[in-house]
């Protein structure tokens, strides 16, 4: 038996990058997975089908997380599709960096929606359902960079920032129901965003890590398992840094 098997969960932004390989850690655990996707059809289609090979029931949304009425049609057919929802992850996240001097409103308004919107609209639309059930796991992929900043990343650090106080907050409120919310801060992980990065630039990151490495997204899933289940029972309203030991 897995670590959550039966447990159904949503994962906003799943087809590729950290979100890919939670959806498949989870999998893995024994949960049933419902995703999220908007622009890689294709990838979401592969996600789905590769999810099901895996024994348990799987479904891929086309959604976009940072509309607020389209998250509670989500969240609406998450449930008429699984039945319950036991753990939602929030991690729809772009980037739009740039120096604050020449950044653009339209390169805030993007980051702040996507990153930070999404996670208020999914949570907003979820939070019926888990009060009804009296029970539930939020967890929210924060950042590094939303902890200590980023010259050249002011979006996109305050759209993380602002993760971090929200899902405090939300663990304040729904706690009393049996409700969990936390937060994921990676920090210099290898996804598909870094392999475009100057291969100096990424040297430099990792030399600048105490365990001289990269994480991989793989190591944020297992993060991610621990905190949807029962073995974090008791943990709520933190932020657990999965950085190499980066911000020590």
């Amino acid at each position: 038996m897995g670590l959550l098997s039966g447990k159904n969960v949503l994962v906003t932004g799943a087809s590729k990058g950290i979100g890919r390989a939670i959806a498949l850690r989870y999998a893995q655990e024994g949960a049933n997975v419902g995703f999220t996707f908007l622009s890689s059809i294709e990838k979401g289609q592969a996600l789905e089908a590769e999810l099901q090979s895996k024994g348990i029931k799987a479904k891929g949304f086309r959604s976009d997380a940072s509309n607020f009425v389209a998250a509670e049609e989500l969240v609406n057919s998450f449930i008429t599709e699984f039945g319950t929802l036991d753990v939602l992850i929030n991690n729809a996240g772009i980037t739009r960096d740039t120096l604050l001097m020449r950044m653009t409103e339209q390169h805030w308004d993007d980051v702040i929606n996507t990153n930070l919107k999404s996670v208020f609209n999914l949570t907003k639309a979820a939070t019926k359902q888990l009060m009804k059930q009296k029970y539930g796991s939020i967890i929210n992929i924060t950042s590094v960079v939303g902890i200590r900043g980023n010259a050249g990343q002011a979006n996109y650090a305050a759209s993380k920032a602002g993760i971090i106080g929200f899902s405090k907050s939300v663990a304040l409120e729904l706690g009393s129901r049996n409700i969990r919310c936390n937060s994921i801060a990676p920090g210099f992980i290898e996804t598909e965003m870094t392999g475009e990065l100057d291969e100096k630039v990424v040297q430099g990151w990792k030399d600048s890590i105490p365990m001289k490495r990269a994480g991989l997204p793989e190591e944020v899933a297992d993060c991610a398992v621990f905190l949807g289940s029962d073995l974090s029972k008791y943990i709520s309203g933190q932020v657990l840094q999965v950085d190499g030991g980066m911000l020590t």
